[in-house]
């Protein structure tokens, strides 16, 4: 069974940064398109960094050039390095299969990034 724990959360100012890891276990991770999902309060998760299993990334609008989306196959993780970041990037994060997203599927308790001064 597949799991995933992100951490690196935290609260940072405006124009701050930080870095998110997600650690997988199960089999296979090598050939899955991972995602970068975030929750704010009181709207739906949204996807906001994808990365294929050849390492090509795909950012949402909103955070293009700002975040960078990363794997490591031997390591069985993926990252996520937010720079500038804004009020409105605050959210729970979470790291999941993209096919186990679709399905609703694969959620952990995901990591809280609040962005304010």
């Amino acid at each position: 069974q597949v799991q995933f724990v992100e951490s690196g959360g935290g609260l940072v100012q405006p124009g701050g940064s930080l870095r998110l890891s997600c650690a997988a276990s199960g089999t296979f991770f090598t050939i899955y398109e991972m995602g970068w999902y975030r929750q704010a309060l009181g709207k739906q998760r949204e996807l906001v960094a994808r990365i294929n299993s050849s390492g090509f990334p795909d950012y949402a609008d909103s955070v293009k050039g700002r975040f960078t989306i990363s794997r490591d196959n031997a390591k069985k993780s993926l990252s996520l390095q937010m720079n500038s970041l804004k009020p409105e990037d605050t959210a729970v994060y979470y790291c999941n299969r993209v096919g186990l997203a679709l399905a609703g599927k694969g959620w952990g308790q995901g990591t809280q990034v609040t962005v304010s001064s």
